[in-house]
C-alpha cells in the first residue's frame, strides 16, 4: 500500500545535507518493507544487510570506522554494487551492533554521498538496555507509525479519498461522501493500522484472518517482553499492556496503578511504563495544570492516560468482536468512546511533533486533548456518536476563550462561531482543516 512516509524519504534523498536515516517505530508497522520498496522505486540498486541474520556483519563494523573500508567489506556480503547516488544501503536490526550504530556518525561526517537507512526492532528499548550511544546530530531520525486511516482510505475508496483531498470549504459533506467515509472508518477501526491486517481486510481475507494476524502480532509483542526485559519487568510490562482496555473503559480514562494490580505502586511500575513507551506500544498523555504555552511546562507528571499505538490491537486486547464494531451493537457502546479517543490520538501524533495533553477542571469538566500551534492552545473534544452535550468544551471556552475549538464526532463538517465540528474520520485532515478555519 502507498504510504505517506515515501514523500519524506524522497525529500531526504534529494537534500543537500543528507545524513543517514534512523527509522524508528514499533514492531510490525512495515519498516523493513518501506526501506526495500523505497530502494526499488528511487535507486538503481538496494544493498540490504540484516545484522541479526548475518552475525559476521558485527565483525565487519567492529573492525573499522572508516566508511570506505566498511563499504569495501560490506560489498563482500551482497551481489549488488555499492555506489554513491545509485545504491541505497539498508542496515536492518541495527540494535544488534553498537559498532554499526556508531558507524552512521562516520558516514555522516566523511562519506555523506552514500545513502543509508537503518532500522531495528525495539530500537529504543535495546539502546537503553545495552547502554548504547546514538550518534545524536549525525543521523536523521524519522518516526514511522501504523497505517493511518487516510492511507487506508486511499486504498479502500479512491473517489472518496480524492474528494477529501480536494476539499476547499468547511461546509457539510455530500451525504454519499459522509456515508462512504463512515463505512470505511468502521472497517479501519476493526483492522487498525498494522499493514498486514489492513491488507487482509482490503484483500477480502475476512474478519477471521484479520483477527488471526492481530493475535499473532500481540503474541510477538509478548515474546519481545521476555527477550528485552528482566523476568521481574516482563510481568509488570505485560500487566500494564493487558490493563489497557480496563484503563480506557473508565469514564475519565486516567491511568490508575491499582487497575494493573491490587496494591500496585508507581515506583514499581514506572520503568515498565517507560519500556512500553520506548517500544512504541503506548502513548502517554499528561494532564496539564493550566492550558498555557508551552504546554510541556504545565504537565502534571503523575496524572496521565495511556493509549495503544493502534486501534485494531486495542480491539483484540479487549476481546471485542469485529461484528460489534461494524454493527454498533450494545456490547460495543461502553468501549466506543475509548476507541474513538485512541483513533483520534493516532491521527494527532502523525500530524504533530509530539504527544498532545489533556485538561481537567476538578471533577466538573474534561477536554480530551490539547494541542499547541500557531493559533495558540487548541482544545479538542472527542465524541463517539452523534449526541453531543458540549458541557466541558463550553466550560473551557468560558474560562480561557480560545481562538478555535474543535469537536470530533459522527456529525457532519461545519464551522460556526469559532467551533470547528469535524467528522471523526477526518481527524487525519485536521491540520489542513484548522488552516481553512483560520482563513
Amino acid at each position: 500500500m502507498e504510504r505517506d512516509i515515501f514523500e519524506k524519504l524522497r525529500q531526504w534523498k534529494d537534500s543537500k545535507n543528507r545524513k543517514p536515516i534512523l527509522l524508528q517505530g514499533a514492531r510490525q508497522i512495515g519498516k523493513t518493507w518501506i526501506m526495500r520498496e523505497f530502494g526499488k522505486r528511487e535507486f538503481e540498486f538496494v544493498a540490504e544487510f540484516n545484522i541479526d541474520e548475518t552475525q559476521n556483519l558485527k565483525q565487519v563494523f567492529a573492525r573499522s570506522k572508516d566508511p570506505n573500508r566498511l563499504v569495501a567489506d560490506l560489498s563482500l556480503y551482497t551481489d549488488v554494487p555499492i555506489q554513491p547516488g545509485r545504491t541505497l544501503i539498508i542496515i536492518d536490526e541495527i540494535q544488534e551492533s553498537e559498532d554499526a550504530l556508531n558507524s552512521l556518525k562516520y558516514f555522516a561526517e566523511k562519506a555523506p554521498e552514500y545513502a543509508i537507512i537503518a532500522a531495528g526492532s525495539l530500537l529504543g528499548v535495546a539502546v537503553k538496555k545495552k547502554n548504547m550511544a546514538v550518534p545524536v546530530g549525525k543521523v536523521h531520525v524519522v518516526k514511522m507509525f501504523p497505517l493511518t486511516f487516510r492511507e487506508f482510505l486511499r486504498e479502500a475508496d479512491i473517489k472518496t479519498f480524492q474528494y477529501l483531498e480536494n476539499l476547499s470549504t468547511l461546509d457539510h459533506l455530500p451525504e454519499i461522501i459522509l456515508s462512504r467515509l463512515l463505512e470505511q472508518y468502521r472497517r479501519y477501526s476493526v483492522c487498525g493500522g498494522m499493514p498486514e491486517a489492513a491488507a487482509a481486510l482490503l484483500g477480502g481475507g475476512g474478519m477471521a484472518a484479520v483477527d488471526e494476524i492481530l493475535d499473532d502480532i500481540l503474541n510477538l509483542y509478548q515474546l519481545d517482553f521476555a527477550k528485552y526485559a528482566s523476568p521481574v519487568e516482563v510481568n509488570r510490562i505485560s500487566a500494564i499492556w493487558h490493563s489497557l482496555p480496563s484503563q480506557l473503559s473508565k469514564e475519565n480514562r486516567k491511568f490508575i496503578y491499582s487497575v494493573v494490580r491490587t496494591g500496585a505502586r508507581a515506583r514499581e511500575y514506572e520503568d515498565s511504563l517507560i519500556w512500553l513507551e520506548q517500544a512504541g506500544l503506548i502513548y502517554k498523555v499528561h494532564n496539564v495544570s493550566a492550558p498555557k504555552i508551552p504546554l510541556k511546562a504545565y504537565e502534571e507528571l503523575s496524572v496521565f492516560k495511556i493509549y495503544a499505538l493502534d486501534c485494531g490491537l486495542l480491539r483484540r486486547l479487549a476481546h471485542l468482536k469485529p461484528e460489534a464494531v461494524l454493527d454498533g451493537s450494545e456490547e460495543y457502546k461502553e468501549f466506543r468512546g475509548a476507541t474513538a479517543e485512541n483513533m483520534v490520538l493516532q491521527s494527532l501524533v502523525t500530524q504533530s511533533d509530539g504527544i498532545p495533553n489533556y485538561w481537567t477542571s476538578g471533577n466538573l469538566a474534561e477536554v480530551d486533548f490539547l494541542i499547541q500551534n500557531s493559533l495558540g492552545i487548541i482544545p479538542i473534544e472527542v465524541k463517539a456518536g452523534t449526541r453531543i452535550s458540549g458541557a466541558s468544551l463550553s466550560s473551557y471556552r468560558k474560562k480561557y476563550n480560545p481562538r478555535l475549538l474543535i469537536r470530533l464526532s459522527l456529525n457532519d463538517l461545519q464551522f460556526n462561531g469559532g467551533l470547528l465540528s469535524v467528522p471523526l474520520p477526518l481527524a487525519d485532515w485536521l491540520w489542513r482543516l484548522m488552516g481553512m478555519a483560520r482563513g
